[in-house]
């Protein structure tokens, strides 16, 4: 079959299910979920192949036949696309021409784009030579990890092939912090701005702890109107109101510190273990850091150990150089990250330490009897078992 006639036979289809966009609001709901997941997938094999042809379509530069000054350029012109995304499509392809396990993946739908995006996105022409080398490992991980996961251990994989570039990019964070408060013309104040990861920790976790507060005083005060009727909706505030009312308590309490007060610390986790990865950095939250950027915190900062052994099991949880409450769950937490509920994932600092085996029927407050749920997940507590995963049977 020749090309033309297999783009023939997608095509078809495709309008066939435009077409029927209609017709959507009156599926069953069976048929719309397993429409969602069936067109997903077919969106990234489409993703695929589109980016085979713009590849080569790049490299015989064809795109130059009407004149044209780029492939980006002709993309943005006869499909209305944005530049970054016609960049990025002619960028992805022209990475994957020298990512054959990659490429692969790709084609047959196993590495959807984004993750596809950033192992390109690794393998710079410092580190051609180790991606090659570690390149059908790197895959691997990618098909079996959720994005926001495989993102993490890139940045360890990063780290681990190029430590001096890693605290580059550490140092171009830092000096790259700036914030903007500007008056608009009617009289409001617009405020944006950029902060190392450490610092932002800083900065986003009081934020959320203090808008923390604020929604459960807006959830009590919408429940004594309702009742059991109370939606999200009745809510006084949206969640950025919200976050704007908690900056403003911030500089209000800021105006008024109590002298020798002690000030919000980051806390660091080293995680001590197996593998190509034993020793990593990173903040609480799971944030990546390198060596540098913890060393100008030593002093001020709260600092744990987490000792990992086979089957993540964890064999020792050191104290933090100042005060550390609560270790069986920051253990849960390290080694959770997310709920463990399927495919959700609310981070560690918002979830819930669930009990495996429940506490009325003897289950013990261990770290093994322990795992991350979410507060919907949770409360509908899924998957309950009468013994832990690692338990021996």
């Amino acid at each position: 079959m020749y090309l033309t006639d297999r783009i023939e036979a997608v095509h078809g289809p495709v309008l066939v299910l435009s077409a029927a966009y209609p017709e959507v609001a009156s599926g069953a709901d069976a048929e719309i979920s397993a429409g969602v997941m069936s067109v997903a997938r077919d969106a990234n094999l489409l993703a695929a192949a589109l980016t085979a042809l713009a590849g080569e379509w790049d490299c015989r530069c064809l795109y130059a036949l009407d004149r044209s000054k780029s492939a980006a350029a002709r993309l943005v012109r006869d499909t209305g696309c944005s530049p970054a995304s016609a960049a990025a499509l002619i960028g992805r392809a022209r990475k994957l021409r020298i990512m054959p396990r990659v490429t692969e993946a790709f084609a047959t739908g196993e590495l959807p784009a984004d993750k596809v995006d950033l192992l390109c996105r690794a393998n710079i022409a410092a580190r051609e030579a180790l991606f090659r080398r570690d390149e059908v490992f790197l895959v691997s991980e990618a098909k079996k990890l959720h994005f926001q996961d495989l993102r993490q251990f890139v940045t360890y994989w990063c780290g681990a092939a190029d430590d001096a570039a890693a605290e580059d990019r550490a140092s171009r964070d830092f000096a790259g912090r700036y914030l903007n408060v500007s008056e608009t013309t009617e009289g409001q104040i617009d405020v944006q701005g950029r902060l190392d990861p450490v610092r932002g920790a800083v900065f986003a976790n009081e934020l959320h702890r203090i808008e923390q507060q604020l929604f459960e005083e807006d959830w009590a005060a919408a429940k004594a109107v309702w009742g059991e009727d109370m939606k999200l909706e009745h809510l006084a505030r949206t969640p950025g109101q919200r976050r704007a009312d908690a900056l403003i308590i911030m500089a209000t309490r800021s105006s008024a510190v109590v002298p020798g007060s002690t000030p919000a610390a980051p806390l660091f986790t080293v995680h001590l273990g197996e593998g190509s990865f034993a020793k990593m950095c990173e903040l609480a939250s799971g944030t990546v850091v390198t060596p540098g950027q913890i060393t100008p915190w030593l002093s001020e900062a709260e600092i744990e150990r987490i000792v990992f052994g086979p089957k993540s099991r964890v064999l020792d949880l050191g104290r933090k150089q100042r005060l550390f409450r609560g270790g069986v769950r920051r253990a849960i937490e390290i080694r959770d990250r997310y709920c463990t509920s399927d495919g959700c994932r609310v981070p560690a600092h918002l979830c819930e330490v669930d009990h495996i085996i429940e506490w009325c029927a003897g289950g013990e407050t261990v770290v093994e009897n322990g795992r991350l749920r979410c507060g919907v997940h949770n409360r509908q507590r899924p998957g309950r078992t009468d013994r832990p995963p690692d338990a021996e049977p």
